[in-house]
């Protein structure tokens, strides 16, 4: 049985370019089904990639979106055991992970204080969303942005994969993940500024501008989804 088996929050699996026009309907919608008046934000995947400004620009969007942005700057993995950079996370009713590498995000969390912060929030009802590189990680197998074959993520969700920016990636790489994709899993590849929701009840649905599109292991056609649609047998 896999962590999201005992939760009873939302979680939402984001196809990147998190934070910027577009995407305010989506998370005006997660915002208000978590009650949250803050979202915790953890830039830690754009630790190499000017976190100071992916901080900046999440504060001022979600000002705008009337909420504030409470973000922690847990880059790196001393900081992932600090109780008081852990402790926010755990009482948060909505925690954002930003963009950025998988497999720094990956070596930051994986084991730490703050990944068990962050799944007491979730396991307590709290709203979970991942973007792009996150979405990927906190899924397991995670594709390898080294080649779009697959690792071991942290599985919060078995069976899972997540396929991020779909539908404009490299079309090599996403040949190549549907191809390598085991036959036990599920790859789901998700337009930028759409997500794929799964509820405290346990439905997934789609919602934002763009669509999700389901690859089943041992298969490479696709099955295309759009906001609203509601999506089965997933885990």
């Amino acid at each position: 049985m896999t962590a999201l088996e005992h939760g009873v929050g939302t979680l939402a699996l984001i196809g990147g370019d998190e934070w910027r026009e577009g995407s305010e309907a989506l998370d005006a919608e997660l915002i208000a089904g978590a009650g949250a008046s803050e979202v915790v934000v953890l830039p830690t995947a754009a630790a190499f990639e000017h976190p100071e400004r992916v901080a900046e620009r999440a504060q001022r969007y979600f000002e705008q979106l009337g909420v504030d942005a409470r973000v922690l700057m847990v880059l790196h993995r001393a900081e992932a055991e600090d109780p008081e950079l852990v402790e926010p996370v755990r009482r948060a009713r909505f925690v954002y992970l930003s963009d950025g590498s998988p497999l720094h995000l990956r070596s930051v969390l994986k084991g730490s204080a703050l990944w068990e912060a962050v799944l007491a929030s979730y396991h307590g009802g709290g709203t979970l969303a991942a973007s792009g590189a996150s979405a990927t990680l906190v899924c397991d197998p995670m594709v390898d942005p080294r080649g779009g074959a697959y690792t071991v993520g942290l599985g919060l969700v078995g069976d899972l994969a997540v396929f991020p920016y779909h539908g404009t990636a490299a079309g090599h790489l996403r040949e190549r993940s549907i191809d390598l994709l085991p036959t036990r899993a599920t790859l789901v590849g998700i337009d930028e500024q759409t997500a794929l929701v799964r509820s405290p009840a346990g439905e997934w649905r789609v919602a934002g501008p763009g669509g999700v599109s389901l690859y089943r292991g041992g298969t490479t056609e696709a099955a295309l989804y759009r906001a609203g649609a509601m999506l089965d047998g997933l885990p």
